[in-house]
């Protein structure tokens, strides 16, 4: 399944099992024409901001911040280090998020990024 598929998978089961939470993605896997690329990168702060967005706070957290990425996607190599200068810069922003409040994570695959969800809301329940 590609990362586009996950997102739109992930937005809706969002939508069916937490109807009340609001959330905020990325516009990923819409192709854009170059301007409107353009416009959208200058439109945020960073190229590495995470896909997903649920500002309700749980868990002494203000929101939750989600990464997504296809499943089985290497994140790492083998000494711990990011798989690649992208990932390296997303994980560099997770941390940050991480620093200010935030729960902030990668998924892989739509299976894991439910489980992460479905575990923030958990204590609600």
């Amino acid at each position: 399944m590609t990362e586009a598929l996950i997102h739109e998978a992930v937005c809706r089961y969002l939508k069916l099992k937490y109807p009340a939470v609001m959330f905020n993605t990325d516009l990923s896997g819409v192709r854009l024409t170059t301007g409107q690329a353009i416009r959208a990168k200058a439109l945020r702060s960073s190229r590495a901001w995470p896909d997903l967005f649920i500002p309700e706070p749980r868990k002494g957290h203000y929101g939750l911040f989600i990464e997504l990425k296809r499943e089985g996607e290497r994140l790492y190599t083998k000494d711990g280090r990011p798989a690649s200068d992208h990932i390296k810069a997303q994980d560099g922003m997770i941390q940050e998020l991480r620093s200010r409040g935030y729960m902030a994570v990668f998924a892989c695959g739509f299976d894991q990024a439910r489980g992460i969800i479905d575990n923030y809301f958990k204590a609600t329940e």
